[in-house]
C-alpha cells in the first residue's frame, strides 16, 4: 500500500485518454445538444420578425416596397455592387413584392409553430434577406441579429422539442413515417432554387445559393435513407445531421458572446459612455421617449445614469469570462434580458429587445426551461379545460367512485 493512501480509502482511477475521448465523440455526434435552447431561438426570432411585420404592414410599401424612398433602380445598382441576396430584385410589380412579404409572414408563423420547420427555416431566410437587403437603410441593430440568426437556424435541428413536428413524430412512433407533403414541397423548392439561379445577377450571394442548394439536396438524401435504408445510412446521416447541428449551436453561442464583448469594448473606449451621455442624450430624445415622463424622471437622477451608464459596460465586457461558473453566467444573463426588456420599455425599442433576449436565451439552463414548459403547458391545459367547461344542467350524472382499498 502506497503511504499517501490511507487504509479505509482507495485512490480513484483516472480514465485513459482514448476512452474520454471517444466518450467525446460520442456526445458530440450521438445527440443534438441544447433542444430546448435551439427552440427557444427558433421561437424568440421567428416571434420577433412575425411582430415586426405585422406591426409594419401598413407600411410596407414605404420600407421595402415599391413606393418607398430607395427605388427598384437604385436597389438594382445596390444588390450589383453588394451582392446582397434579395428576390425582390427580380421583379418591380406590386404583386410579387406582396407574394413575397405574405409569404414572409406565413414562414415565420409556421416556424413559430415548428411545422415543416426545415423547409420553413429556409423560407424563413429568404424572407427575412430578401426583405432587409431590398432596403438596408431601414431597421435597427436587432435586424443585423436577426439576419444572422436566421442563417443559423437553417443548420440547426431546432424542432426536437416543443413543436408541431415533434409532435407528429411522437404521435407515428419509431419507423419510416408516410409523408405525402414533404416531397411535394422538395418538388415546389427545386423550382424556386432555379428560379434563383437563373435571376443570379439579380439575387446576389452566390454562396447562399450554393448553401440553399445543398440544403435541398441533403433533404432528398434523408427522405431516401429514412424511406429505404433505415440501417446504417440512417445513423451516418443522424451523426452528420448532429454534428453540424452542434457546430452551429457553438456558433451562435460565440456570435453572442462576440457582440456583447466587441460593444462592451468599444464603449470603454469612447468618451461618450464615459461621461453618461450615450444614455442621457436619447432619454432626451422625441424618437426614443415613448413614456416621456419615465425618461424625464430617469435623466433628472444623475446617480441612475451613472449606475445604468457603467453597469450595461461592465455587464457587456464581463460576460464573455463569466462562461465558466454557471451561477455568476445565469446572474449576468437575468441582468441583460431585464436591461434589454428596459431598453424596449424605454427607449421603444421592442423588436431589437425581443432579438437579442432571444440570442441571450441560449445560454438558458436546461432545467429551467424544462419547468418552464411544464407550467405553459399546465396553464394551457387549464386554459382549454374551461374553454370546454361543460354548463352545470347538461352535465352527465357522476357515479359514486368505487371505495379505495389500501392497496389501490
Amino acid at each position: 500500500m502506497s503511504a499517501h493512501t490511507s487504509p479505509g480509502r482507495v485512490r480513484p482511477r483516472t480514465e485513459p485518454l482514448d476512452r474520454r475521448l471517444a466518450r467525446a465523440v460520442r456526445w458530440v455526434t450521438g445527440t443534438a445538444l441544447g433542444p430546448y435552447q435551439s427552440a427557444v431561438v427558433r421561437i424568440g426570432f421567428a416571434s420577433a420578425w412575425l411582430l415586426f411585420l405585422l406591426r409594419e404592414f401598413p407600411h410596407r410599401h414605404e420600407m421595402y416596397g415599391p413606393e418607398g424612398p430607395w427605388s427598384w433602380e437604385m436597389g438594382q445598382q445596390l444588390i450589383a455592387g453588394n451582392h446582397a441576396f434579395t428576390v425582390l430584385m427580380w421583379s418591380d410589380s406590386a404583386v410579387w413584392f406582396e407574394a413575397v412579404y405574405a409569404l414572409a409572414v406565413l414562414a415565420s408563423a409556421a416556424l413559430l409553430l415548428g411545422w415543416r420547420t426545415r423547409t420553413m427555416s429556409v423560407l424563413f431566410l429568404v424572407g427575412v434577406l430578401s426583405l432587409q437587403n431590398r432596403s438596408i437603410f431601414m431597421g435597427d441593430g436587432g435586424d443585423n441579429v436577426v439576419h444572422l440568426m436566421a442563417i443559423y437556424l437553417v443548420l440547426t435541428r431546432c424542432a426536437r422539442v416543443w413543436s408541431l413536428d415533434a409532435r407528429r413524430a411522437a404521435r407515428q412512433g419509431p419507423g419510416p413515417a408516410r409523408d405525402r407533403l414533404g416531397p411535394v414541397m422538395w418538388g415546389a423548392g427545386a423550382f424556386g432554387l432555379v428560379a434563383a439561379t437563373l435571376f443570379l445577377d439579380r439575387t446576389g450571394e452566390p454562396w447562399l445559393l450554393v448553401m440553399l442548394w445543398l440544403v435541398w439536396a441533403a433533404q432528398g438524401v434523408w427522405w431516401l435513407v429514412n424511406r429505404y435504408a433505415p440501417g446504417e445510412p440512417r445513423l451516418l446521416a443522424d451523426v452528420i445531421a448532429n454534428l453540424v447541428h452542434n457546430a452551429t449551436l457553438a456558433v451562435i453561442m460565440a456570435e453572442v458572446c462576440l457582440i456583447y464583448a466587441t460593444a462592451g469594448w468599444y464603449k470603454i473606449q469612447g468618451s461618450r459612455w464615459q461621461d453618461g451621455t450615450a444614455l442621457y442624450y436619447p432619454l432626451k430624445l422625441d424618437y426614443f421617449t415613448p413614456w416621456p415622463f419615465l425618461s424625464d424622471v430617469l435623466a433628472a437622477s444623475g446617480v441612475m445614469v451613472m449606475v445604468l451608464t457603467y453597469g450595461t459596460v461592465v455587464v457587456q465586457v464581463a460576460f464573455p469570462f463569466t462562461l465558466f461558473n454557471r451561477r455568476v453566467k445565469n446572474v449576468l444573463l437575468v441582468v441583460m434580458m431585464l436591461e434589454h426588456a428596459g431598453i424596449a420599455l424605454l427607449l421603444g425599442l421592442p423588436f431589437f429587445s425581443l432579438a437579442m433576449i432571444a440570442a441571450d436565451a441560449v445560454f438558458l439552463p436546461t432545467a429551467f426551461l424544462i419547468a418552464l414548459g411544464v407550467r405553459v403547458r399546465r396553464g394551457r391545459d387549464r386554459l382549454a379545460a374551461r374553454t370546454r367547461r361543460v354548463p352545470e344542467d347538461r352535465r352527465p350524472p357522476v357515479e359514486d367512485p368505487a371505495p379505495r382499498t389500501l392497496v389501490g
